[in-house]
């Protein structure tokens, strides 16, 4: 039940996720990215202090320390994907950045040593090949392909990093809150996430890598509310309670669903096409978890 529970979680995650594509895509014609982003998790750790700050009295070093390396690898990954966008498409992007889910099972490998089982593996293919046609914005996926063998360039580079350190998040999750508290850690990964989104908006401003702009109206204000409180506190929280009963391979098959989410809701909000071959990913992206889960448990009886 607890497993079901916290697939449950990681699910809703996801809509909470892909409900920031269409606000910040608003938004950030009027806040820099970086700036936002050091905003929007200085508030989410500001409205959620005054619940923890008796269990932040008694936090020792060791779960400090683990929320920090949480809360960096948080960010990393966020500023990186932020300035590899200035230098490749939101296409490769969104499908290079989606390639964690093949990076979890290795670092997993590597971290905890325990090998991905075999009906993770075919999940994670159907997933790739979902991710494949799900970035094919138009209805030519040769187009799509040509994109994607066309020129490594920095862009491309920053944005498999974020995958990468996303990739690495994930499975410390897992490791860490098998041994402290969750609670401590989500506000040190939401206080050095927004601190590092106003250091790195200082610095690339400064290397003239992004040009500080705010402008505070209805876009921005709603943007900041929605994903400080359900974007930043809430799934934070929900990530960091629920994922330990599930493995980080299965929790990255869940999480492959925010770009589904993502394109359904810029769909009604942003009035965006969903292409037919969209739609084809978002279906083998279901297949692949469905299939995870199926097979899954079905190990688990025959044990």
């Amino acid at each position: 039940m607890k497993k079901y529970l916290g697939e449950s979680a990681l699910l809703l995650n996801t809509l909470i996720w892909g409900g920031t594509f269409a606000l910040i895509k608003n938004a950030l014609t009027d806040i820099s990215p970086l700036l936002f982003l050091g905003i929007r998790f200085f508030i989410a750790a500001m409205l959620l202090y005054p619940f923890i700050h008796y269990t932040l009295k008694k936090m020792d070093k060791n779960t400090f320390i683990a929320g920090s390396v949480l809360g960096i690898f948080y960010f990393l990954g966020f500023a990186t994907q932020t300035v590899g966008l200035n230098f490749t498409t939101a296409t490769k992007s969104g499908f290079i950045t989606g390639t964690f889910v093949v990076i979890i099972p290795i670092l997993q490998t590597i971290i905890e040593r325990k090998k991905p089982k075999w009906y993770n593996i075919v999940s994670i293919v159907f997933v790739m090949i979902g991710l494949v046609f799900l970035s094919s914005r138009g209805d030519n996926l040769f187009q799509f392909i040509n994109e994607l063998g066309s020129d490594f360039n920095i862009g491309d580079f920053l944005t498999l990093l974020c995958a990468i350190l996303f990739a690495f998040q994930v499975v410390y999750v897992d490791v860490f809150t098998k041994k402290y508290d969750y609670m401590p850690m989500v506000f040190i990964q939401l206080v050095i996430t927004g601190l590092g989104g106003f250091l790195g908006s200082v610095i690339l401003s400064g290397v003239g890598l992004e040009i500080i702009k705010f402008t505070l109206n209805t876009n921005v204000v709603f943007a900041i509310v929605y994903t400080s409180v359900f974007a930043s506190i809430i799934a934070t929280i929900l990530q960091l309670k629920f994922q330990k009963v599930v493995t980080p391979t299965k929790a990255g098959i869940i999480y492959s669903f925010e770009p589904i989410m993502a394109a359904l809701l810029a769909f009604f909000i942003l009035g965006e096409k969903i292409s037919k071959f969209g739609m084809f990913g978002g279906v083998f992206i279901l297949i692949g978890l469905l299939l995870s889960e199926i097979l899954e448990n079905r190990n688990e009886q025959t044990k």
